[in-house]
């Protein structure tokens, strides 16, 4: 086919479950490409030589390899070259920020100046993933011959769970230590069902137990083992703990019953499953009024867990303008489909409750934006004598979360930042300690499932050779 032919050819939209219904359900979404619709939307990449989308991904997927096997109708070898890099790739498929990154410099897009009718590389990755696990073909690798050394893996999250998969496949020795009793770390306790089934999490972990790795749950680093233990018994040690502290508002009102951090309201709604009351006893205050106070992903995530939860109104309190929202567009979408309410341009400035210390509304202020500031966004500026109120009964907290400070700070000798965040050399991910590397969130703070695996991909190619010299 011509590039004039493959251009004239419109996107392939994923068709999605409808508003009214899913609001209902804990059930996924998109509905997934059919192979008819995943050959044509991939019939539309122009097979670059120069590859400019492939300096957009963080793990270096042969992108133009995996998409022109699904054109020819080859699923099989799809996902064998998407495994070459990346051991995750249905869940990259679903939540990574691909029009900020793969799709952002696709030759397509560009060509229409739209990154929405770029290549669907995540939706086709997606595809390709799902179909492997429908139809049961795992093709494991071959792994080279053991090297006898082993690593330690600190933390099951998209960083530690790339660590793991790069390593064995070098024929390392690999345990993960994860904290709670299931994989996923973030995928798991943060992401919603409806965004990330768990099936699919404990699908990829699977696979990489297949390979070999070894998971040891209900493991806490710093409390039933030291970091100096761990790496006296192992040759190498990643750090992988995440950001999960969350941040607070820190202003009146935030101690009252009602108030909960995005953290424990998606950990208690996902991991401890308190959307099924059927299965599960975790209590979650259901609310029928509920403000979520922040703009990114994690705060779509709590606003539509809300509805699904039986909340009359959820209400997302930004203090910026939606263009300066960071979190991805169709999450925006998807969470205004559903009826989650936007009210832009304000912040709270007081949590009001009633005498017996439950959670009654918010004091606002309204807000303009001023000058940029560090992040490039517009800073936001109190209107003075603006200050209004709203009736709520629940408050959730999604500003953002700081680095898992337990490894930091019962392991003397490890270097970290004034904000928490270990301290590594960017190129290999090493740390202060001979032997020890970190990466994902725990270095970069909250950050992307991509950019997590990218931070874990560098780290294990040094903690390879690391190895392999001593």
């Amino acid at each position: 086919m011509k590039t004039k032919e493959r251009l004239a050819i419109p996107p392939v939209h994923m068709k999605e479950q409808d508003p009214r219904e899913r609001i209902k359900n804990q059930k996924e979404v998109p509905l997934g490409y059919t192979s008819e619709q995943a050959r044509r939307e991939a019939s539309r990449c122009l097979q670059c030589r120069k590859a400019p989308c492939v300096s957009g991904c963080p793990v270096g997927i042969d992108i133009p390899g995996f998409i022109e096997k699904i054109e020819k109708g080859d699923f099989q070898a799809a996902i064998l070259k998407l495994k070459e890099k990346n051991v995750l790739p249905a869940i990259c498929g679903r939540v990574c920020p691909q029009e900020e990154q793969c799709q952002l410099p696709c030759t397509v897009g560009k060509s229409r100046k739209s990154v929405e009718e770029s290549v669907a590389i995540g939706k086709l990755e997606r595809f390709a993933a799902d179909w492997e696990r429908q139809n049961g073909n795992v093709i494991l690798p071959d792994i080279p011959p053991k090297t006898g050394k082993r690593a330690a893996v600190i933390g099951s999250g998209p960083a530690g769970l790339t660590v793991a998969g790069d390593l064995i496949k070098l024929g390392h020795g690999v345990t993960i230590f994860e904290a709670l009793h299931k994989p996923g770390g973030v995928l798991t306790y943060g992401i919603p069902e409806f965004r990330l089934p768990k099936e699919i999490v404990n699908s990829e972990v699977e696979y990489l137990k297949k390979l070999g790795v070894e998971i040891k749950y209900n493991y806490i680093i710093g409390k039933i083992k030291s970091l100096v233990e761990l790496l006296s018994e192992y040759d190498s040690v990643f750090i992988g703990t995440g950001a999960g502290l969350p941040s607070f508002l820190r202003i009146e009102g935030e101690n009252l019953l009602g108030v909960y951090s995005a953290n424990e309201y998606l950990t208690r709604a996902n991991l401890m499953r308190a959307f099924d009351q059927d299965i599960s006893d975790t209590p979650i205050l259901r609310g029928n009024r509920v403000a979520i106070v922040g703009g990114g992903n994690v705060a779509m995530d709590a606003a539509r867990t809300a509805l699904r939860l039986g909340a009359e109104k959820s209400i997302i309190a930004y203090r910026r303008s939606e263009k300066e929202m960071p979190a991805r567009n169709e999450e925006i979408e998807h969470a205004k489909e559903e009826g989650v309410e936007f009210h832009l341009l304000v912040n709270p400035i007081r949590i009001l409750g009633n005498d017996d210390g439950w959670v009654t509304g918010m004091e606002m202020i309204r807000m303009q934006l001023g000058e940029p500031d560090s992040s490039g966004r517009r800073r936001p500026v109190p209107i003075k004598d603006s200050e209004f109120q709203f009736n709520v009964d629940v408050v959730i907290v999604a500003i953002g979360n700081s680095p898992n400070p337990l490894i930091p700070r019962e392991t003397p000798g490890l270097k970290v930042n004034n904000w928490g965040g270990i301290i590594v050399d960017e190129t290999t991910g090493a740390t202060s300690i001979p032997g020890v590397y970190a990466g994902g969130d725990i270095v970069l703070g909250a950050a992307t499932v991509i950019l997590a695996m990218g931070e874990g991909r560098r780290a294990a190619q040094a903690m390879h050779e690391y190895m392999s010299k001593n």
